[in-house]
């Protein structure tokens, strides 16, 4: 469940030259800090109608806050005994590669069996930061690469991180048809108007922007490394969709397989048993929180994808592509 927050107040003149965060947590004490600090960053207060989402900005008297935001419900999880794949932890954060069908933190169907309920078990402590230490996602069916902070300082630095674009987030992917070459999609999103489930292309939406390079031509299909800027939700499965190339098996902005001419039964039951949209995590860089050190790294395509691949293959080798 969500609800609309809209906030309106102006500085005073004892607020003068506050930063903005602490301006906000005055004029409206009954969010936290926390939560205060997150709406800035994620674009949701204006200044005089302008947005502003640096905290540290300094405030002048008579100007205009105004916030607007969607408060999700605050989910208590539970801890729970659920394996990981942990490719690297330290005391500030601790990197996943995280399995296709778990769901990153609790909702609506889903309320335990999540990375935060396994997150909770594997590191106690960890319920003293916002979220569990989770700064970004990956959709239930998307496997590969997330980072997990530990502390509140480690969690608010990857996250200025993120929204600096200072993280490097990469991705394997399979699409239906063939592409000529790279490129780079920027094109906002937003929610769907009327699939309230489902995110599209949107003049309103936030913007987004990714970038993609064909790893390997096949038939009809493609194998794409891409590249985030953003990190929207379904970035960039509504991306490929919106450009003509769906994802392999995409359950949401897919439809029903279409194998290529002449396909063999066998090409044909691999492509229909795929049921997961063909997307992993590959490799994330970034400067370590705490220590500022630059690291890096990659999680194997999953035996799924690269099963698909190898049908991929054959399916060209006996129907070469012409061009």
């Amino acid at each position: 469940m969500t609800q609309e927050i809209n906030l309106k107040s102006e500085i005073s003149a004892s607020q003068t030259g506050l930063r903005l965060d602490q301006a906000v947590a005055e004029l409206f004490p009954d969010y936290s800090r926390t939560r205060i600090k997150e709406w800035i960053l994620s674009d949701s207060v204006s200044v005089d109608d302008v947005v502003v989402n640096r905290p540290r900005e300094k405030v002048l008297e008579s100007q205009v806050i105004e916030v607007k935001a969607t408060l999700e419900e605050e989910v208590k999880a539970e801890a729970q005994l659920i394996d990981l794949d942990i490719v690297y932890e330290d005391d500030d954060i601790i990197v996943i590669n995280k399995q296709a069908g778990l769901v990153v933190h609790p909702g609506a169907g889903n309320h335990d069996g999540t990375l935060m309920n396994a997150l909770l078990h594997h590191c106690p402590s960890i319920e003293h930061v916002p979220r569990a230490g989770i700064v970004h996602r990956l959709d239930k069916d998307t496997t590969g690469l997330m980072v997990v902070a530990k502390t509140v300082e480690a969690q608010t630095h990857l996250v200025a991180a993120l929204q600096a674009r200072e993280i490097t987030r990469e991705y394997e992917a399979i699409a239906m048809g063939t592409m000529t070459g790279g490129g780079m999609v920027d094109a906002p999103i937003g929610r769907h108007p009327t699939k309230r489930t489902h995110m599209a292309v949107h003049h309103a939406g936030k913007p987004a922007v990714t970038h993609y390079r064909v790893a390997e031509k096949f038939r009809a299909h493609t194998r794409l490394r891409l590249r985030l800027e953003s990190g929207r939700t379904h970035q960039i499965r509504v991306h490929m969709a919106h450009i003509g190339h769906i994802l392999v098996g995409d359950p949401v902005y897919g439809g029903r397989p279409k194998p290529p001419k002449a396909a063999s039964p066998e090409f044909f039951e691999e492509l229909r048993g795929f049921k997961r949209q063909a997307l992993h995590a590959v490799r994330l860089e970034l400067a370590h929180p705490m220590t500022c050190e630059v690291m890096t790294w990659h999680a194997p395509i999953p035996d799924d994808m690269v099963k698909l691949t190898k049908a991929l293959r054959q399916d060209t080798l006996e129907h070469p592509i012409e061009y």
